[in-house]
């Protein structure tokens, strides 16, 4: 607030020297001009400088009470001096001459503080109307201005009386009394704001604070209240253009919600923490007490406003040339006001975004895409990039990837969904796990983790699709939204990638059964092979069926019910973190147990052509010996023979003993991970039926 303070000081203008060193423009020469006045006096008295002692008591009470009116308006007299302290205004002293009559001291002493408290008034009043204290100070000078003219008429009043011989020193006091407490309670107020420099909210809030004080008198209260509320006029004029406008209209700093103009629309597809919609508009410190329990709402009501007349969508909220803000007293017109608007604004904006731009099309199309729910296109793009995607990061081309996945688009049914133009392709620098770990969102992950980044990845593991989103829907579905899709994607992709291989591995052992492999390792093979494809299709299973699906159709009812773009941006980012969270992807433990399993699966069915292969030699060298063998004599055939079985067991013994590996570090890892999930479901119950799952692949093997 401070900072925003001296901001709007340095940039308001300055007031003019002469406002200052001109003093007859201001009223106070009457006390700067001291020797004049007692000059003007010794004239009249014939120029003898008498003490008051020396004149009878009713002579004396003439005198006192023609310094007291003076001094009523801050002006010096004869008997009644005023002394001020050097760069300390609000330290006024009377003194009184010493051989006057105690009562009539007495008397004078009384009425003292209403000097005091006029003094005081008036030089705030000449000093806040400076540019620098801004529109709230303006206002209530103003009102004190008003208020020291009422004054001012009532002691000319008095003055005539006392020209008439009407007036005693018993009877100024008596007409006194009632503006004393009115005054001083203005003086207290006064003095706080200017010792602490206060402006905007702050001085709305001490005058609200004070009436509070003075609840017991209903003159001060009353007073008070009317200063509050010509006070607030000139912030509430703010107010108002910001509740029906969505502009801050603020040439001092004064308001609670400030504009940081930095952030542009266009960062919400850029920037990873998403921070134009919380931080482009934000409240700050010294908030009016009368508006506190209402700033969220004024804070929506205006962003709502404002989006809006960015897209280029004028709207006139209903009411408001008669709806002007005003704050008196018990009266709160002014919040049923700001709540109209607010509903006004939301409701508009909601259906703009709904309505003409589509929200939930684009929505459904995301889904169709990056959640894999129509993967018809994915299919047709890996296979026809599968060669680019085999390619270290260096070696590949996005571009000829950007290629093959229009072409994919275009030939599948996702040519018929009118947002697939606006799908892309990127390869990311790191793997899945690497990019969670940069990105802070698995804190939990220790230093030593035993996860480690390969030391050369393919765009198999890194390549991600991307999505274009245009203002206003980028507010809902923002660079850190759309970065929570990529990484379930990229998981997603990852899944299909090893289902793929295994597919693939499956098919060579099913074109092998007719040779009748039996004894060898291909019928262990096979049933490693089929373990695999269970454990990856019940993963794929769970994310598609038990997480994303439902999770989708939770969100997507709540988004028909939402009543403000705030719920639909709270709802959209909570069915996000919980995807997430199910998906396995804020669980680093479990994610990095899963990896190892999928890693070792590719790994398999990269040497299924291998075990395959030399398998079908050893059944081929058992079933059909060498012909040239034949025709040798007995022994020599039969020893043959004999060294073609020891090749045969051999590398059939190598074979098994590969496909024994894979098995067992399979099932190392399958009962680990069943045994992790397990544990996990008591306080993740979502994670039940995959951990029932991958226990009975484990069974199974």
């Amino acid at each position: 607030m401070a900072d925003s303070a001296t901001a709007a000081t340095a940039a308001a203008p300055s007031t003019p020297r002469w406002n200052v060193e001109r003093p007859f423009l201001t009223g106070r020469f009457h006390q700067e001009a001291k020797g004049n006045s007692r000059l003007a006096l010794d004239s009249l008295s014939g120029g003898s400088d008498r003490a008051i002692g020396c004149y009878e008591a009713a002579v004396q009470e003439l005198v006192v009470l023609d310094d007291l009116l003076s001094a009523l308006v801050g002006v010096e007299g004869r008997y009644i001096s005023i002394t001020r302290v050097r760069g300390k205004e609000d330290a006024i002293s009377f003194h009184v001459d010493a051989s006057m009559d105690l009562s009539l001291q007495e008397m004078a002493k009384r009425i003292f503080p209403l000097c005091q408290s006029f003094i005081l008034i008036s030089h705030f009043v000449e000093s806040r109307s400076q540019f620098k204290n801004g529109l709230v100070n303006h206002a209530f000078a103003a009102a004190l201005r008003e208020l020291l003219l009422g004054y001012e008429a009532k002691v000319a009043q008095l003055e005539h009386q006392f020209r008439l011989g009407r007036l005693s020193i018993q009877g100024l006091w008596f007409y006194c009394q009632p503006m004393m407490g009115s005054m001083q309670a203005l003086s207290v107020v006064i003095q706080k704001v200017s010792s602490n420099n206060f402006v905007g909210s702050a001085v709305l809030n001490l005058l609200q604070s004070q009436a509070k004080i003075m609840a017991g008198d209903n003159v001060v209260r009353s007073l008070l209240e009317k200063m509050i509320q010509q006070a607030s006029n000139a912030y509430l004029s703010i107010l108002e253009r910001w509740v029906y406008e969505g502009v801050i209209d603020d040439p001092y700093g004064e308001f609670f919600i400030v504009e940081n103009k930095s952030l542009k629309k266009e960062s919400l597809t850029q920037d990873d923490d998403a921070k134009f919609w919380s931080e482009r508009y934000s409240l700050k410190d010294g908030i009016p007490s009368f508006l506190a329990n209402i700033a969220e709402t004024i804070l929506t009501t205006g962003k709502y406003l404002n989006v809006m007349r960015e897209c280029g969508h004028h709207v006139q909220v209903p009411g408001s040339d008669n709806a002007k803000l005003m704050s008196s007293g018990s009266n709160h017109h002014y919040l049923e006001c700001i709540r109209a608007a607010y509903d006004f604004a939301s409701g508009e904006l909601l259906n703009l975004v709904r309505e003409k731009y589509d929200l939930m099309g684009k929505l459904r199309s995301m889904k169709h895409y990056l959640l894999l729910d129509q993967g018809d296109f994915l299919v047709h793009f890996m296979d026809i990039a599968r060669d680019e995607l085999s390619k270290k990061l260096d070696e590949i081309s996005v571009e000829k990837l950007q290629s093959l996945l229009d072409l994919a688009l275009r030939t599948t049914a996702a040519a018929a969904d009118p947002c697939h133009e606006d799908l892309t392709c990127c390869v990311e620098r790191s793997s899945l796990l690497k990019r969670l770990e940069d990105m802070e969102l698995n804190r939990t992950i220790p230093d030593d983790s035993e996860f480690e980044e390969p030391l050369s990845i393919t765009g198999l593991e890194t390549f991600c699709l991307s999505y274009k989103v245009r203002w206003p829907l980028s507010i809902v579905i923002s660079r850190k939204a759309l970065m929570k899709y990529q990484l379930i994607f990229r998981f997603l992709f990852r899944c299909k990638h090893v289902e793929r291989q295994l597919c693939g591995a499956w098919q060579v052992h099913q074109g092998v059964r007719a040779l009748n492999p039996g004894g060898t390792a291909i019928s262990r093979s096979s049933l490693l092979c089929r373990s695999m494809l269970k454990f990856i299709n019940s993963l794929l299973h769970y994310l598609t069926f038990e997480v994303l699906e439902p999770n989708w159709h939770v969100m997507h009812n709540r988004l028909q019910t939402a009543k403000s773009i705030d719920e639909v941006i709270q709802h959209h980012d909570y069915f996000l973190e919980k995807c997430l969270r199910e998906c396995l992807l804020l669980l680093p433990g479990l994610l990095k147990k899963v990896e190892k399993l999928m890693l070792l699966c590719v790994q398999y069915a990269a040497a299924t052509q291998w075990l395959i292969s030399s398998s079908i030699d050893i059944t081929q060298l058992q079933e059909k010996p060498d012909n040239s063998l034949r025709s040798e004599d007995p022994k020599s055939r039969k020893s043959a023979t004999q060294a073609q079985a020891s090749r045969s067991m051999t590398k059939n013994a190598a074979v098994t003993n590969s496909v024994l590996k894979f098995e067992k570090e399979f099932n190392a890892e399958i009962q680990s991970l069943g045994t992790i999930l397990s544990s996990h479901s008591q306080a993740e119950p979502y994670l039940t039926h995959l951990a029932q799952w991958i226990l009975g692949v484990g069974k199974n093997q």
